[in-house]
């Protein structure tokens, strides 16, 4: 089996399962205690966190080890919300941020906050200007802003420097969610607050890390703990801890050589997709871009069942599909950038991947695709255009109600040749996909898509041919 989703767990690095049981051996202990075995613990705990805050570029005593990745983050909106409540209750997030960060920012939101999302271009990435616009006039009222340090679905790297950048011009500190981009390198720019997840770069699970700035306001939430500066409560995790400290400073050495020969073979399989699959979309940034990971989507493709089929052939890749068993709804992401949902699939390819078992799977893809593609019916190909002109006021209605993605863009497709140039096909669905599939088909087949508008059950959508 070929494991090709790093961006949701990487394997664990053999550096990480050493030091995980030397630090059973030796880290078991209170660190509280003065006696030899808590001050021992002591010693590894205090040693993983140098070696973790020399990786990301700040002091020992700023960086708090959490139980995950999302404590941290929830740790930290919470308490730089808190801290600076004088100031404002306005959060800024960008619409693509991880759903942790969406998960805070509701309930911020619910306890009375407000919360100001920015928009991303169709590579997924904010603008600047957009951002600092969004803070306020000298960031009045806002209390807070949050942007990933790259993006966890389709790659794209974000100005986090232009905009730790505006922040700080607005007196506003940034928390910055660099889980998915720590393994390969420290993140730039003057950011106030950053947290980070061990199992995304090949440490254990169940290991966070928080850092807050001096000079950040911070006023952390629940219960009062003695440990770990107060902003994390109970017994560390030092075994793990070590783990995870030790990994990171490992996978940091390696990272310029990995992230030159890993983004080789995320280019070839960004160029052959397209040319193995018809109506195919590769998205996000293809230059400011994660080295590891690639996303594409495949029109007429379910995406649950394409993972199935991948998986029987020996691949384990994840989707941000809307027709996956997890949800029902598009990805954020994905529709935030306004780019096709369905058939989606993330390839995020871990440490050591090697070119064969890319070819591979580039030699499995063009057939898994066919093969879902048959079992739904989707058509091999439009017939061809027809000259006459429609009837006034004509259109083709096509009725896809409680259908999910892919079945309504292949009805429409199924239809479309045989509606004279001009002419209107108006698809009615209730699956929230065909949002973003119905004009996504239409850029892929350069036909216009006229919009939408509210029907009596679900909405409709209407295209006009143009060719």
């Amino acid at each position: 089996m070929t494991y090709f989703d790093a961006a949701s767990s990487a394997p664990l690095h053999p550096v990480a399962r050493q030091a995980l049981v030397a630090g059973l051996d030796e880290g078991w202990a209170d660190p509280g205690r003065l006696y030899r075995e808590g001050r021992r613990a002591r010693l590894l705990l205090d040693a993983a966190r140098e070696a973790a805050a020399e990786a990301v570029g700040c002091r020992p005593d700023e960086l708090t080890f959490t139980p995950s990745g999302t404590a941290a983050v929830h740790t930290g909106v919470a308490g730089a919300l808190a801290g600076r409540r004088r100031a404002g209750r306005r959060l800024v997030v960008s619409a693509v941020e991880h759903s942790s960060v969406l998960h805070a920012a509701a309930a911020h939101q619910a306890a009375g906050g407000a919360v100001v999302e920015v928009g991303v271009d169709r590579a997924g990435r904010v603008s600047p200007e957009a951002y600092a616009q969004a803070l306020g006039e000298g960031g009045e009222g806002t209390a807070l802003a949050c942007l990933q340090s790259a993006n966890h679905e389709v790659g794209t790297e974000q100005p986090v420097a232009e905009v730790a950048s505006a922040c700080r011009a607005a007196g506003v500190p940034l928390l910055v969610d660099a889980a998915q981009s720590l393994a390969w390198g420290p993140v730039a720019g003057d950011w106030s607050l950053l947290t980070g997840s061990a199992h995304k770069w090949g440490g254990p699970a169940g290991v966070g890390l928080l850092v807050v700035r001096k000079g950040t306001r911070f006023a952390a939430q629940g219960a009062a703990d003695e440990r770990e500066s107060g902003r994390s409560a109970g017994f560390e995790n030092i075994p793990a801890v070590v783990a995870a400290a030790a990994s990171l400073r490992a996978v940091r050495a390696e990272a310029e050589a990995e992230a030159a020969r890993l983004r080789g073979l995320v280019d070839l399989i960004r160029a052959r997709v397209p040319r193995l699959v018809a109506d195919a979309e590769v998205v996000g940034d293809p230059v400011r871009r994660l080295p590891h990971l690639v996303t594409f989507s495949c029109l007429y493709v379910d995406g649950e069942t394409l993972l199935h089929e991948l998986d029987r052939a020996g691949f384990s890749v994840s989707s941000g599909s809307s027709c996956t068993s997890s949800t029902l709804t598009p990805s954020h992401v994905l529709r935030a950038m306004g780019v096709l949902s369905e058939g989606n699939v993330r390839v995020s390819l871990p440490p050591g991947t090697g070119e064969a078992e890319v070819a591979r799977f580039l030699q499995v893809l063009p057939g898994a695709v066919a093969g879902v593609r048959e079992r739904f019916g989707a058509p091999v190909a439009e017939a061809a255009p027809r000259g006459e002109a429609p009837e006034e006021g004509g259109e083709r209605m096509v009725d896809a109600l409680g259908r999910r993605c892919p079945i309504p863009v292949i009805e429409l497709a199924k239809v479309f040749g045989e509606v004279p140039v001009g002419g209107l096909v108006t698809v009615l669905s209730d699956d929230e996909a065909a949002r973003l599939d119905i004009p996504a088909w239409c850029r892929m087949r350069g036909q216009e898509y006229v919009g939408e508008r509210p029907a009596e059950r679900g909405t409709a959508y209407t295209v006009r041919r143009t060719s």
